[in-house]
């Protein structure tokens, strides 16, 4: 899935914020709602742009670990089944 906006994009909405700026106002000018831009806030606010940046990284990572765990789990339930049937 691709990202709408950039970790730059969001940071400085939220800085934008932070100085003052409405949140009806910011959510308006990037087409958002006001429910993402709070959980935006809830994720990134104390982040920098970087930090921001490899917190995506680690969670499309632990994604894909869980994705292939979960398909080796399944291997592996599929082998008992096979191997506890008597022939």
């Amino acid at each position: 899935m691709k990202k709408r906006y950039s970790d730059e994009q969001i940071n400085k909405a939220i800085k934008e914020h932070e100085a003052g700026a409405k949140v009806d106002e910011i959510c308006r000018n990037l087409g958002i709602s006001s429910g993402t831009f709070y959980s935006w806030r809830s994720t990134f606010a104390s982040m920098e742009v970087n930090e921001a940046k490899r917190l995506r990284e680690l969670e499309a990572e632990n994604n894909k670990l869980k994705k292939l765990l979960a398909a080796k789990l399944l291997e592996v339930e599929a082998m008992k089944d096979v191997l506890s049937k008597k022939w």
